[in-house]
């Protein structure tokens, strides 16, 4: 996924925006058809639907998710599909100010940036069922995505075919990388800094660090691990590491993924990323 996570009830129509969150991204204010891109299988252009729709449209809801969505997507979904995109690489650039963290300890989540050469592995949903289904499952992820401020179309591919796209026009929710005009955005930070942002960062819905871990070991479990995810995930362990050896504090490394292997959850399990 995406930023924080946080499995939560589906919003009301006009439920207020939550706390920290741009009103002009709450879904109660928007008909998100006339946001959306949506695609379908078998590499057939994606378009955008206008606001009032065309109910007798074959066109489904295609999201992909690169964060906390791989392992904990929180809305009904009838079809996932494992693949990548093009253009664009994972960064821990994204604050989370409440869930994971506080506005003056904001926690560090993932966002997209674009990189030429770069691809970026995850999982497609696919929400059928026709036009309720679909503003449910966008009013429930305009509210947790809350905190990016970009819905972009993207082609997706399947693992084994980098050439065709197995759908087309699948939103995402991005951050855009300016510091200064995007309040979320944090930008890149030395390792170091990072990781100890990432120890100590806490929130209403839990901690920082256990975010990027669910995010390292979900990467395993598809079989497309993130170098750089787990190069930050273990400079966090050595942070904490070193904070129990000088405090004594009881710092249990136990729940977390080793250094080297990573375990899979078990079946079924549903982990809340925030």
């Amino acid at each position: 996924m995406m930023p924080c996570g946080c499995v939560m009830p589906l919003p009301n129509l006009r439920s207020p925006s939550p706390a920290g969150c741009s009103p002009k991204m709450w879904a109660g204010d928007c008909d998100f058809r006339g946001d959306v891109h949506i695609g379908s299988l078998g590499g057939s252009s994606g378009r955008l639907i206008e606001k009032k729709g065309k109910r007798g449209s074959k066109m489904v809801l295609w999201v992909f998710g690169y964060g906390s969505l791989i392992w904990n997507p929180g809305f009904d979904f009838d079809e996932k599909i494992l693949g990548f995109i093009k253009g664009h690489k994972r960064t821990f650039n994204l604050a989370c100010i409440d869930h994971r963290g506080t506005p003056k300890n904001p926690a560090r989540t993932c966002t997209l940036e674009s990189e030429d050469e770069a691809i970026c592995w995850g999982i497609a949903y696919c929400v059928k069922g026709g036009l309720e289904k679909e503003r449910e499952a966008m009013q429930y992820l305009e509210r947790r995505e809350c905190e990016y401020d970009q819905k972009i179309s993207v082609d997706f591919y399947k693992d084994g075919d980098s050439l065709k796209p197995a759908v087309t026009g699948v939103l995402v929710f991005v951050s855009t990388p300016d510091p200064v005009g995007n309040k979320y955005y944090l930008g890149p930070a030395p390792l170091e800094d990072m990781a100890r942002q990432i120890a100590t960062a806490n929130g209403p819905n839990g901690n920082n660090r256990d975010y990027l871990f669910s995010m390292e070991k979900a990467l395993s479990n598809i079989s497309h691990e993130d170098d750089s995810i787990i190069e930050l995930a273990n400079e966090v362990r050595k942070v904490l590491s070193r904070s129990e050896k000088i405090t004594g504090s009881d710092i249990s490394l136990k729940s977390h993924t080793p250094l080297v292997h990573l375990s899979a959850l078990p079946e079924g399990t549903v982990v809340d990323s925030r």
